[in-house]
């Protein structure tokens, strides 16, 4: 495994041996909400949080469904799970790995770079026959880790549309979101931001629900622009999947900036134009 992979990614082989002396291993099974929370296996040690009450501040048309939580919010959930400087994080869901990205996209923004996404998910772990638990642990308190805010960069609106036009925005929702519909009266605009380009996040993962491989990943990048000659922004709905698509970035050895309010944050402004279509630019729309 490259370096820069191995910064990003752990098997389910290398977490299960790691589980065998859990006492440096934080574990986290990310799902996206609380109140939608339902039953599923885990894996053993792992506690349960949710992006929209440990990951998230409050959502706004502003700042849109995901917006960044407040630092010191999330340095007292860090500090419940018992993070200290020298934990290992691994994240994980079952959801193709977007939720589970963009924990671990707000860990490192938060200063904390020793955070790994478990490759494949929950579906890796159980095809490797490892055992599953009902119940999540309990967290233990007493964490001393120190965060704080910008370690990763962000972008916003006017700096994503200036992305599209200057350099490589990538929109990394499915196609069809991508490519919407004449706008109804009012409901908020569908299409994409003028000049981003279609790269849905689930076109960086194999057929067994894993990353492909760095060089298979950089070359789809390059195919699309995003070879690190010129800024590369990611967006999406609400900044889960763009957080995906950056983890599969850095696999590659690339750097992107989010725009985290996403699709949530431009569609919710009527000043922002919408294209539709295969085109980059499309038609235009209010």
């Amino acid at each position: 495994m490259s370096d820069s992979r191995a910064r990003i990614l752990i098997t389910a082989h290398d977490l299960a041996a790691r589980l065998k002396a859990p006492e440096s291993l934080i574990l986290l099974d990310v799902q996206d909400e609380k109140a939608s929370a339902r039953e599923r296996p885990l894996i053993p040690h792992a506690l349960a949080t949710f992006l929209d009450t440990d990951f998230s501040g409050a959502p706004s048309k502003r700042a849109g469904k995901r917006p960044l939580p407040e630092i010191a919010d999330l340095q007292a959930k860090a500090r419940s799970w018992g993070m200290k400087p020298d934990s290992l994080v691994v994240v994980y869901d079952d959801k193709g790995g977007a939720q589970a990205s963009r924990a671990w996209w707000t860990l490192r923004w938060a200063g904390f770079d020793n955070v790994r996404i478990l490759d494949g998910g929950l579906q890796a772990w159980l095809a490797e026959g490892h055992p599953i638990a009902q119940d999540p642990a309990p967290a233990p308190g007493g964490g001393t880790v120190n965060l704080s805010p910008g370690h990763l960069r962000t972008i916003e609106a006017d700096e994503a549309a200036a992305n599209a036009r200057e350099g490589v925005l990538l929109d990394t929702r499915g196609r069809a979101a991508y490519l919407g519909a004449p706008q109804e009266p009012g409901k908020p605009a569908t299409g994409h931001i003028p000049g981003a380009l279609s790269a849905p996040a689930t076109d960086a993962l194999a057929d067994d629900g894993r990353f492909k491989s760095s060089q298979d990943l950089r070359a789809d990048f390059a195919a699309l622009g995003a070879d690190g000659a010129q800024p590369i922004g990611v967006y999406c709905g609400s900044g889960n999947a763009a957080a995906h698509s950056i983890a599969a970035l850095s696999a590659a050895g690339l750097e992107a900036a989010l725009y985290v309010g996403s699709w949530s944050a431009w569609s919710a402004d009527p000043a922002r134009p919408a294209a539709i279509g295969e085109e980059r630019g499309g038609e235009q729309g209010a």
